[in-house]
């Protein structure tokens, strides 16, 4: 072969690496630091490129282990998950042969990844539970030899067609046991009790009709056990990850549920409602934030009927751009009655509400630290606020994040309470393309008396 055929071919190589990269693979830093326009906090930005990222859903841990590296769906390597290490903003390939639905990542014995994939041979409605040892990917990339895909990914199990096992999982706690949705009617179905009613699809999205179920598998025999079977369609499974055995889980419809949030343990037993809601309450976003507590939001995000809120343009809502405003959902949602960023006991079952934005949307996605004293949410406006859950004193942490964005902020609290990581789309050309970022939590509320 020519040199002059030899370059082209390299070149052509280079120019497909990306398709074909290997877990290892590693991306020069995008690190940035950007002060919010508005607010002035600054804002670490891990990634600032359009790479088509997003975090993990806010429900679900986003730290590795030792809190060096936070894990991010990218199209970096279309299909495939990258890790950002927050303090050199170092980026590596963390997956190789791709993932489906929620990455989750061990919180104690060493930096862990679990996920779901379609195997690459057998039926179609067949899944795999898979473990990355991210210790020896993260040792092997910083060294330049990285070995085999298999050396570093583990098959915890694969799971049989007739479960139709969905992404829609969470690891437990001292990471025993997977779980994770099945989505098969007959399965799902033959674990109900006799005469157990099966829930049609509400609303307009044709969504929310059962029957589905929760099984896990455990991590080191791939053991498969049923969990809990339910007349409807389950959406976001979250473990608590203080808690073994403890789970919470969603009445899944795209809008509002006849009962959104739920609870059980994982052995199947004590299966209730987590906060019980009434027909004119849009409950949404649920988040286990510490070893006793959930967040969720209760929306105040419509207007009420007949009534013109001064905030709103007359005859709008906040915006055809985001959920929840076809009037097919019915009259929920608007602030006739109690609603915001509620905190739920688990132990005790007691609800309180941290806070509310004075007008417009509402907050949407919810979290809070661990050690009770803050919370957070954003809202439709893709903006950020702050609540000290002690004196109930709300600030707008950060805005200026696009309501043209492809996904809300949906922020995420680290283990330690001192910073929050959101998505954005700031920097984003095209008003939509999203970032992640890390937001820190005030030095002057973190020096509050707790």
């Amino acid at each position: 072969m020519s040199l002059r055929k030899t370059s082209l071919v390299l070149s052509l190589l280079l120019a497909l690496a990306p398709a074909w990269a290997q877990i290892g693979q590693r991306f020069p830093s995008e690190k940035r630091v950007v002060n919010d326009p508005v607010t002035g906090t600054p804002l670490s930005f891990l990634t600032t490129r359009a790479g088509g990222d997003s975090k993990i859903y806010p429900s679900h841990p986003q730290w590795t282990a030792d809190g060096q590296w936070l894990v991010f769906r990218s199209n970096r390597v279309k299909g495939e998950a990258i890790a950002v290490n927050e303090a050199t903003g170092d980026l590596v390939q963390v997956t190789e042969g791709g993932y489906e639905g929620m990455l989750n990542l061990s919180q104690s014995g060493g930096n862990k990844l679990y996920f779901m994939r379609k195997p690459a041979t057998g039926p179609d409605k067949a899944r795999e539970a898979i473990e990355v040892d991210l210790d020896r990917v993260f040792a092997d990339s910083q060294t330049g030899k990285m070995k085999p895909a298999a050396t570093y990914q583990r098959v915890i199990a694969t799971l049989p067609a007739e479960l139709e096992a969905y992404g829609d999982n969470a690891l437990d706690a001292d990471n025993q046991w997977f779980y994770f949705r099945i989505q098969g009617k007959a399965y799902a179905g033959a674990k109900l009790p006799a005469g157990t009613k099966i829930e049609p699809p509400f609303g307009p999205r044709g969504m929310g009709a059962g029957p589905h179920a929760i099984g896990k598998v455990n991590v080191k025999t791939g053991e498969f056990q049923h969990v809990v079977s339910v007349p409807f369609q389950i959406g976001h499974i979250q473990s608590n990850l203080w808690n073994p055995g403890e789970l919470v889980f969603s009445w899944e419809t795209g809008g509002k549920s006849p009962q959104r949030t739920w609870t059980v343990k994982g052995d199947g037993t004590g299966l209730r409602p987590l906060y019980p809601e009434a027909p004119y309450e849009w409950v949404t976003h649920e988040a286990v934030i510490s070893k006793d507590e959930v967040a969720l939001a209760i929306m105040g995000h419509r207007a009420i009927p007949g009534v013109q809120d001064p905030a709103r343009a007359p005859g709008t809502d906040v915006g055809g751009a985001n959920p929840g405003q076809d009037a097919s959902w019915g009259n929920s949602g608007t602030r006739e009655k109690p609603t915001g960023l509620a905190i739920v006991n688990l132990r005790t079952r007691e609800m309180t509400i941290a806070g509310q934005t004075p007008s417009g949307s509402g907050l949407w996605h919810v979290h809070g630290s661990p050690d009770g004293r803050f919370a957070v949410g954003d809202d439709f406006s893709r903006s950020l606020y702050l609540i000290d859950r002690k004196t109930r004193e709300m600030i707008l942490l950060s805005t200026g994040h696009k309501d043209t964005a492809r996904d809300h902020p949906h922020p995420t609290f680290s283990p330690d309470g001192k910073k929050i990581q959101i998505q954005s789309a700031m920097l984003a050309a095209d008003g939509r393309e999203m970032n992640i970022v890390v937001v820190p939590v005030p030095q002057a509320w973190l020096d509050r008396k707790p």
